[in-house]
């Protein structure tokens, strides 16, 4: 089973509690700091149902945005309708084999998407690829998970509910392996309730390994942020943001 087959039509209902918008805003800052060019047309990659391509659109850039399950471009195409701005194009793939027309002045890929390539040569292709696509000087900016969020995750279970939809997630970390399976409860017009399971992987990758791999494809000017903050990270940041510029 495909991820978010089921979870993609209820996945805004489950995340309204982060901030997009202060994130975009961090994203934007970083790729604007990093770019040694003006920035007009961004890469948004594993874009998922598309909230980081309709901020970054209204925000006056030019959006491309890619993702891997068809179930969340169907949503960020009914949420892109109608946008301020050019509309952005959509387009299904995989990020180890991204394939465009053209190149982007910085390309972003958000929401620990990157961990979810769970072995290291897609993580190496998927740089290589965003090499071949960002224009020189360019900027890149991703985040990932940071070691100590995976490890609390460990052993837990997490509840996320309201009246028509109730999300279960149990969790296990082991040799820098996430595992999670979610089980989706959906209230029907009759009243009962569908069940629906999903498996997900993530894959610790570590400020290092992903440096060297950053300069492996070809960026330079690699920096390492913590959680929506301009300072290096430390042990209270759940996320780290990664910034390089495409030589």
């Amino acid at each position: 089973m495909a991820s978010y087959e089921y979870l993609a039509h209820r996945y805004d209902e489950l995340m309204r509690d982060v901030d997009y918008v202060r994130r975009a805003e961090f994203v934007e800052k970083l790729f604007l700091r990093a770019a040694k060019r003006d920035v007009h047309t961004v890469l948004d990659l594993a874009c998922g149902t598309g909230t980081m391509t309709c901020i970054l659109t209204e925000r006056g850039y030019e959006l491309i945005s890619v993702d891997g399950s068809e179930d969340m471009l169907m949503e960020a195409r009914e949420k892109a309708q109608g946008l301020d701005g050019i509309e952005p194009l959509l387009l299904h793939q995989s990020m180890p084999e991204l394939d465009l027309n053209d190149t982007v002045d910085a390309a972003i890929c958000c929401m620990d998407s990157l961990n979810y390539l769970t072995h290291p040569r897609d993580v190496k292709r998927t740089l290589e690829r965003l090499r071949l696509f960002v224009s020189p000087g360019g900027a890149l900016v991703f985040d990932v998970h940071a070691l100590p969020k995976l490890e609390a995750m460990d052993g837990q279970v997490y509840i996320d509910e309201d009246e028509d939809v109730c999300c279960v997630w149990r969790t296990e970390f082991r040799h820098a392996l996430l595992e999670y399976c979610v089980d989706l409860f959906t209230r029907r017009q009759d009243g009962a309730w569908d069940r629906n399971t999903e498996f997900h992987r993530q894959r610790y990758y570590s400020p290092e390994e992903l440096t060297a791999w950053l300069a492996e494809a070809g960026f330079s000017d690699i920096r390492v942020y913590g959680d929506c903050r301009m300072r290096r990270p430390d042990e209270r940041d759940a996320r780290l943001y990664f910034s390089a510029v495409r030589k």
